[in-house]
C-alpha cells in the first residue's frame, strides 16, 4: 500500500514538474512585442541644441518610429551650447549630438574621444558681422580699434578673424568683447559695443528688429556648417543604428527644405521668435547632411590651425584622427 502510495505521489511531481518546464519554455519562445527585447529597451541618448537639424527631428518625432523595432527608445538632452554638449559626449553621459563648427577643435584640444561622424551644409549666408544702421562702420577696414563682440571659441570668433585678415587687419587691431548671443544683442541695442559677430536666427531678428544691417556674411569666409558626433564608445558598436540615425537626420533634412513655411511656423512658436525673423533666417538656409570628405576636413583642419595660432587652444590638433567613416545614402538624390 505505502509502496503504491510513494508511486502515485512520484508521478504526481514528475508531471508537475514536466507541466511547468513545457509552460516555461513556450515562454521562452514566444515573440517579443515590437519595440521591445527580452528585458527593456536600449536607450539612444541625444544631446540638442534649439536651432538647427536635430531641434526639426526632434520636433518630427521620425527617429523613435525608426528605433523603436530596433529596441532602442530615444531621450533627449537639450544644451544651451556646443561645448557643454561635447562635454557630455566626452563623460558618455549622451551618445550623439550636433555642434558648430568650433567646439569641436576645443574639444579634441582636450583630449576628448569625440568622432565626427558626419557635416551639415554650409550655412555661411545667414553668419556674419552687424552693424547698426546708423553706424559709422560701412567696410571691414572700418572696424579697426572698434570693439566687437562674439561668443569666444565659436564659429563667429573664426569668422571674425578671416574677415579681419580679408580687410588687411589684425586680431590685435580690434576690441574683443567676448559675449553669449544674448549679452551681445543687449550691449549691440545699447551701443556698448561697435559691432556683433553671430549666426542666424539672431542675425535675422536683429536685422529687422534692432535696426541693425550685415556688413558681410560669411560668403568666402568660412562655410560655418555643422558637424554631427557620437561617442567613440557607442559608434564602436552601434555603427548601425548612427547609420539609422543620420538617415533620419537626412530626411528631416528633406522635409525642412520643402516645407518652409511649416518649418518656420515649428522654430517660431520654439524659439519665441517672430515670423518675419525666422522665415528670413529659413529662406536663407539650406538643410542636408554630407559624408567627412578630404576638403570638409581640410576646411576644419584651417579653424584648427588658427585658433592654434591665435593661442586660444593649447595644443595644434589633427583634425583627421577623429573622424569615423560612415557610407551614408543621400536621401536628396
Amino acid at each position: 500500500m505505502k509502496k503504491r502510495i510513494r508511486k502515485k505521489t512520484v508521478a504526481l511531481i514528475l508531471g508537475c514538474m514536466l507541466l511547468l518546464s513545457t509552460i516555461f519554455l513556450s515562454a521562452c519562445s514566444l515573440p517579443n512585442p515590437p519595440g521591445e527585447n527580452s528585458s527593456h529597451d536600449e536607450v539612444f541618448r541625444i544631446g540638442y541644441q534649439k536651432n538647427g537639424p536635430l531641434l526639426i527631428l526632434k520636433e518630427l518625432g521620425t527617429l523613435e518610429d525608426r528605433l523603436e523595432p530596433l529596441g532602442y527608445k530615444v531621450e533627449w538632452y537639450e544644451f544651451q551650447a556646443g561645448p557643454a554638449l561635447l562635454e557630455a559626449l566626452n563623460a558618455g553621459s549622451i551618445d550623439f549630438g550636433r555642434s558648430g563648427d568650433s567646439p569641436p577643435i576645443f574639444a579634441q584640444a582636450s583630449n576628448s574621444a569625440l568622432q565626427y561622424v558626419a557635416a551639415g551644409k554650409s550655412k555661411f549666408e545667414g553668419s556674419g558681422i552687424l552693424v547698426k544702421n546708423d553706424s559709422s562702420i560701412k567696410t571691414l577696414e572700418d572696424l579697426k580699434g572698434k570693439k566687437i563682440g562674439f561668443a569666444k571659441g565659436s564659429s563667429s570668433h573664426y569668422l571674425l578673424v578671416k574677415a579681419l585678415e580679408k580687410a588687411g587687419l589684425s586680431y590685435s587691431d580690434i576690441e574683443p568683447a567676448y559675449l553669449s548671443p544674448g549679452d551681445a544683442r543687449i550691449a549691440f541695442e545699447k551701443k556698448e559695443i561697435d559691432a556683433w559677430v553671430v549666426w542666424d536666427p539672431f542675425t535675422a531678428n536683429t536685422q529687422l528688429q534692432a535696426d541693425a544691417t550685415l556688413l558681410v556674411n560669411g560668403k568666402g569666409l568660412t562655410s560655418d556648417r555643422d558637424f554631427f558626433l557620437a561617442s567613440s564608445d557607442f559608434l564602436q558598436e552601434n555603427e548601425d543604428i548612427i547609420k539609422v540615425v543620420m538617415e533620419e537626420i537626412q530626411k528631416s533634412c528633406q522635409w525642412a527644405n520643402e516645407h518652409p513655411e511649416d518649418l518656420t511656423k515649428m522654430l517660431s512658436s520654439i524659439l519665441g521668435i517672430d515670423e518675419a525673423s525666422m522665415r528670413m533666417a529659413v529662406e536663407r538656409r539650406v538643410y542636408g547632411v554630407e559624408e567627412i570628405s578630404d576638403s570638409i576636413i581640410k576646411e576644419q583642419q584651417e579653424i584648427a590651425d588658427t585658433f592654434y595660432n591665435l593661442q586660444l587652444i593649447p595644443k595644434k590638433v589633427k583634425v583627421n584622427e577623429n573622424v569615423y567613416t560612415i557610407d551614408l545614402k543621400d536621401e536628396e538624390k
